[in-house]
């Protein structure tokens, strides 16, 4: 672009515009040729009414393209809440309002992760399917509200929803399965829980108040697995009094027709009788009868805990396990080489022979640098240098095997192998004489050795439980049989 265009749609001048057109009547029209910056973008950002007013005169069609950044003029002038601009863009195509953009987030996502309520208010009325887009996460405007602490700018949306008789929106999920509930209870966002799920904001049974995640998890489990020092109490009370129930409790107590009781509702099956009989069906329905309630939600909250942060393929990006298996490795090893350096209870300072002047000490004879422990208790010693070697082993193992596809890695095979012959040094080192050949032995043949005997290890485990899994099938008796 021009440097003089750029000026003057920076500044919103109007006249030096004309005088640029002056000079070279087709400036608008080879912008493209060059850059896809234009400056209906400069000047939505800016705020620039009367020069947007001009520029959409001279190349209407500048309103409808996309930067290099992912953004159009509208993008820019709805996240700055230019209300005029807006109006002045919308009146070429209200459909621009819907102009997908980076990660396909609409000027519409922007106005509401900005709390732009004028902007809504305009873009809905002109088009109101807007508010139905979604981002590549699969976020619609209200999730995007949610996680900006944008109340204002929801109040507004949830209105216009119930208006137009669109609730289905609000229960739309993002790509973690995750609906607005899910987000205002994590956020700790009570007045937002409060205007959803209060009386007359939605058609009764439309909104799906326990809805899972992809974890499982209802909202309810949300604001149990993340609690916060104050509000909590008063957040779980409008769920219940909502009807919102743990994941595990809409199992145990979902009707057939699919409705929500309270998780201890007054005819309990185990005080409920039906002409003097305890009702087995109901009865049925809890798995642990004789284990204490409160135990089972500790066991439930805890699996559901692990569940939650368990690595899930096509979820969690590899590339971020393998960073966070690479950190923990490196601390591994770090950890492993550090206490085989200084072993638990030091090293002697100095020489001592037991038949040196004739004198017998309280220890054994010891050189000056060799393990306290491994002089005074030998299995101790072994045991520790057994197991402290084929940690740092396995942690270089495990940086090779993450770092395989790296750069300079010949480089980085020379820096690993000397690291682990500079270990087995050090240990022998301090090793008292006796034990010198043995720690070698233990440090540079099993501990070397076993990190590449895994991937075998493995094999033969998996095949073991295969075999034990088909005996105990073979073994059990079916239960269709006696039946017939």
């Amino acid at each position: 672009m021009d440097s003089r265009l750029f000026e003057s749609a920076l500044t919103g001048n109007i006249d030096d515009l004309h005088k640029l057109l002056r000079e070279n009547p087709l400036m608008l029209h080879t912008i493209s040729l060059y850059t896809n910056q234009n400056p209906l973008h400069i000047a939505s950002a800016e705020g620039h009414v009367g020069f947007v007013t001009e520029i959409l005169k001279l190349k209407p069609e500048y309103a409808k393209e996309v930067n290099k950044d992912g953004f159009s003029p509208l993008h820019m002038a709805a996240a700055n809440g230019h209300i005029e601009i807006v109006r002045e863009l919308m009146n070429i195509d209200p459909k621009l309002c819907s102009v997908a953009g980076r990660e396909k987030k609409t000027p519409f996502h922007f106005a509401a992760m900005k709390g732009r309520v004028d902007v809504i208010n305009e873009m809905l009325g002109r088009y109101a399917e807007c508010i139905e887009g979604v981002t590549v996460q699969k976020e619609t405007a209200l999730h995007l509200a949610i996680k900006n602490n944008q109340f204002e700018a929801i109040k507004v949306m949830v209105a216009w929803i119930v208006r137009m008789k669109k609730e289905d929106i609000l229960n739309l999920k993002d790509e973690q399965g995750n609906t607005l509930l899910h987000l205002a209870t994590w956020k700790k966002q009570r007045q937002v829980i409060e205007l959803v799920l209060g009386s007359g904001t939605t058609s009764p049974g439309l909104l799906d108040i326990n809805a899972t995640n992809r974890t499982g998890l209802t909202a309810m489990d949300v604001l149990q697995m993340f609690p916060s020092e104050a509000g909590d109490r008063e957040i779980a009370e409008i769920l219940r009094q909502a009807g919102l129930v743990s994941a595990r409790d809409v199992t145990l107590h979902r009707s057939p027709s699919h409705e929500f009781h309270d998780p201890e509702p007054q005819d309990h099956p185990r005080t409920q009788r039906r002409n003097g009989r305890w009702d087995e069906n109901m009865a049925s329905h809890d798995p642990e009868p004789d284990q204490p309630r409160t135990r089972r939600r500790s066991r439930w909250w805890f699996e559901s805990m692990a569940e939650y942060f368990k690595f899930k393929k096509g979820r969690d990006s590899p590339s971020e396990a393998r960073n966070t298996l690479l950190v923990i490795a490196v601390l591994v090893a770090t950890a492993t080489f550090q206490v085989g350096l200084n072993p638990p209870g030091g090293t002697w300072e100095d020489s001592y022979f037991t038949n040196q002047n004739n004198a017998t000490g309280l220890h054994g004879s010891h050189l000056a640098g060799t393990s306290i422990m491994g002089t005074n208790d030998t299995t101790s010693f072994v045991l520790f240098v057994a197991s402290n070697s084929l940690g740092f082993a396995m942690s270089l193992f495990m940086i090779n095997i993450l770092t395989s596809e790296f750069p300079m890695q010949l480089e980085l095979q020379i820096c690993l192998i000397s690291l682990f012959f500079t270990y087995n040094t050090a240990i022998s080192s301090i090793a008292p004489s006796n034990l010198r050949t043995f720690t070698v032995i233990l440090t540079s043949v099993f501990s070397g050795s076993i990190p590449p005997s895994t991937f075998l290890v493995k094999q033969v485990l998996h095949m073991f439980k295969t075999i034990a899994k088909d005996i105990i099938h073979r073994v059990r008796p079916n239960p269709t049989q006696g039946q017939l």
